[in-house]
């Protein structure tokens, strides 16, 4: 087993600095290149804090970068560049100073056809290239991160011991989360296809906050108070983005004071008294309008492999209308909506609604986890990767954004090993998953009716809702456009009675 005591690490930027720090503390000797000597410096000055000066060498230049790597076995790079052409201009300036057997691993969130081009690309040169899905943000700092590979199983194999030691793990059974995906493009998407997940939970999350804000008027302490709650409740429990709700909803600012004497302190102290989402306007730019961004990319893919992804497709439509916010403003004076309303209901009214909404916010997370899943099973099919379904929901045990303990309890073990007749392709048609499903419908048609009439935004849960009607029903009016489409396009449709 090839021994990675000294490794190399392409690029400092913010991810660039997290590993570089967690690979250092956990024992490891590194080699750091960048283009940028400012980046380096963060890094060496961050070091120093530790200490972790000893663990560290830093580079601008790659020949003296890839000379200071162990030559008596392949090097093992960690790219932490950003996606698409970034990587392909340090590949390029790259390929003069690596040796035959070197392997990269690419963390960034890359399209997984530009992994498996890559792949064969630098095969020719005897480059080992794995494409490496990682997730935590920044808890990965505290407990690690989740690891999703995807390329030659022999090599993964090789740096699974070594990845093990570092990865986050299942608080429950210590089991790590990283793991081989399959080859080729398997491990970038599954990681897509984890952001996509992630982009409807987080729909999800800021339609409930914005119907306990604005419509039942809770306070910001009010509200993350009963995340916190939530957060320790069953079918919650210990979800990623709920308990982040809770602290973000209390987190403050400082606020400056303008000088002076009374109130608390002289010129220039600071005062914690603003609420952080005060100062946050309702637009997020982030992967709204960029061409390559992982959730534009995983809906386009559900789209051509003919998957349905209403409650994930609905969020991040959500997120692209909110960037447009000067547009936004502009169209409402024109349409003149109805703003959501401030409702006054009884104390046994509101925390009937706030019970349901409970169950709402549960059953939208389940539908996102479903349909995401269902879309790698219909990509592993198409792409002949093999991916088990069980592995992806293992991996997402800890360490990453959509940790959700309720859900991977009920598919985890049915998915890992599923009974010869378990239709992957369709998770609603498993016992476990249809109960969930049915067992929480009624609350969450109770939020998107209660919504509804108070104007509130309720994209993703209004999705979630007709998804699980549409997909639940024994007939549908598409008789009508079947009819319509025969009659304009000489179709021939399919007919009660006769087998298509």
């Amino acid at each position: 087993m090839t021994n990675f005591n000294h490794i190399g690490i392409v690029g400092a930027g913010h991810l660039g600095r997290m590993l570089t720090k967690f690979f250092a503390e956990g024992g490891l000797d590194i080699s750091l290149w960048d283009i940028d000597k400012a980046n380096i410096d963060k890094v060496l000055e961050a070091a120093k804090e530790k200490p972790l000066e000893a663990n560290i060498l830093a580079f601008l230049d790659i020949r003296t970068f890839m000379d200071s790597l162990p030559k008596s076995s392949p090097s093992l790079l960690v790219f932490t560049i950003t996606q698409g052409e970034p990587i392909d201009s340090v590949i390029e300036k790259f390929q003069s100073y690596w040796r035959k057997g070197d392997i990269v691993l690419d963390c960034s969130n890359e399209n997984y056809r530009v992994t498996d081009r890559r792949q064969k690309q630098l095969k020719e040169q005897g480059i080992i290239w794995i494409g490496m899905g990682i997730s935590g943000g920044y808890q990965a700092t505290r407990q690690g991160p989740s690891m999703s590979l995807g390329g030659d199983k022999a090599t993964i194999d090789s740096l699974l011991p070594l990845l093990r030691n570092f990865a986050a793990q299942n608080p429950e059974t210590q089991e790590p989360c990283v793991a081989y995906m399959g080859p080729g493009g398997a491990g970038h998407y599954v990681k897509m296809v984890h952001n996509a997940i992630e982009e409807g939970m987080l729909s999800t999350m800021s339609e409930a906050w914005g119907l306990l804000r604005t419509c039942l008027g809770l306070t910001y302490d009010e509200i993350g108070s009963l995340f916190e709650l939530w957060n320790g409740e069953t079918t919650l429990k210990n979800t990623f983005l709920i308990e982040i709700g809770a602290e973000v909803c209390r987190r403050k600012r400082k606020k400056p004071t303008a000088g002076g004497g009374g109130g608390g302190g002289g010129g220039g102290d600071d005062v914690d008294d603003d609420y952080m989402l005060d100062d946050i306007i309702d637009k997020v730019d982030r992967d709204a309008n960029d061409p390559e961004s992982i959730p534009y990319l995983s809906v386009m893919d559900a789209a051509n492999r003919h998957i349905p992804f209403p409650t994930i497709a609905s969020g991040h439509f959500l997120r692209v209308a909110s960037s447009h916010r000067s547009q936004r403003v502009r169209v409402s004076e024109k349409l003149h909506v109805s703003p959501p309303q401030k409702v006054e209901l009884s104390s046994q009214d509101r925390a009937l609604f706030v019970q349901a909404l409970h169950g709402a916010v549960y059953v939208s997370f389940l539908c996102s986890f479903i349909q995401g899943l269902e879309l790698i099973a219909r990509a592993s099919r198409d792409e002949k990767w093999d991916i088990n379904l069980g592995t992806c929901l293992r991996v997402w045990r800890a360490g990453c954004i959509i940790q959700e303990d309720q859900i991977a309890n009920i598919l985890q073990p049915i998915l890992s090993n599923p009974p010869p007749d378990t239709n992957i392709m369709n998770l609603k048609l498993i016992d476990e998953v249809s109960g969930e499903l049915h067992k929480y419908y009624e609350p969450l048609k109770q939020v998107v009716l209660s919504g509804t009439q108070w104007d509130a935004y309720i994209p993703s849960m209004s999705a979630s809702l007709d998804y699980l009607r549409y997909e639940g029903a024994k007939e549908l009016p598409t008789q009508f456009m079947a009819a319509q489409l025969d009659y304009f396009g000489k179709r021939k449709q399919s007919q009660l009675g006769i087998p298509k």
